[in-house]
């Protein structure tokens, strides 16, 4: 188990049409008052090994994180999953999140990064595969700055549209907010607002991209050698 230092923290956006919903724009400026706060850092001294997991609806990385979990050892954490089980819950955080979402109002970025420290915080891993966050530039900078960490590696799974598509309606069949033209508003959405995240960082040389096309196995085949070069990192912070 580890510990990060204390700081004051607050928090952010919610399941896949609040990550999605332009309205995060009016939250940048708050985000950007947080004050940075020292790295992450484990009881015994070591810092996790943090890997953001991103692409499209439809584009797989679901399927290929539980496969890196099986082969690696990594702590898998869901964005989308911790927001909807805080959501149930008789928690603090779990009011505040079903009640704005009932205002039409966006959950704080720093929400969902305080959900992923706590599950963090409580894991004796310390090899961590965030999927599904940060979905837009408020996303990641709220992580950083409340974390005070950046991840140390970014898988994104490059699918193209129409694959995407057909995943989506193949696996939600019946549910009427998954006919075509919805996933392909949902996908130009996902293009404006979380492009702009892989272009950042891979800038900063962190970006895997995964052809996302192909059998889960042969798709594992491109992600595997990704985390055999990571594993002598880990391995050093173990």
């Amino acid at each position: 188990m580890w510990r990060r230092r204390p700081t004051a923290t607050s928090f952010s956006s919610l399941k896949s049409s609040l990550f999605f919903n332009l309205q995060q724009a009016s939250q940048h400026s708050a985000i950007s008052r947080l004050p940075s706060v020292p790295p992450l850092q484990q009881k015994d001294g070591r810092c996790p090994f943090i890997t953001f997991v991103l692409g499209g609806p439809g584009s797989g990385k679901g399927t290929q994180c539980t496969k890196i979990v099986e082969t690696f050892g990594f702590k898998h954490l869901s964005a989308g999953d911790l927001l909807r089980r805080e959501m149930v819950s008789n928690s603090e955080y779990g009011s505040m999140i079903l009640n704005t979402i009932k205002e039409g109002r966006i959950v704080p970025s720093e929400v969902t990064v305080k959900l992923i420290l706590r599950e963090m915080e409580s894991s004796d891993n310390h090899k961590f595969l965030i999927d599904g966050f940060p979905r837009c530039e408020e996303n990641r900078i709220a992580f950083e700055k409340v974390a005070g960490a950046e991840p140390d590696i970014v898988l994104f799974f490059d699918c193209p549209e129409d694959e995407m598509v057909k995943r989506v309606l193949s696996r939600n069949q019946g549910r009427i907010d998954d006919n075509i033209e919805t996933i392909k508003k949902r996908l130009k959405v996902f293009e404006a607002l979380n492009l702009p995240v892989v272009d950042y960082y891979e800038k900063k040389g962190k970006v895997h991209r995964i052809k996302a096309v192909g059998t889960v196995d042969e798709i594992f085949e491109q992600v595997r050698p990704v985390f055999k070069a990571c594993e002598l990192k880990t391995l050093n912070r173990s």
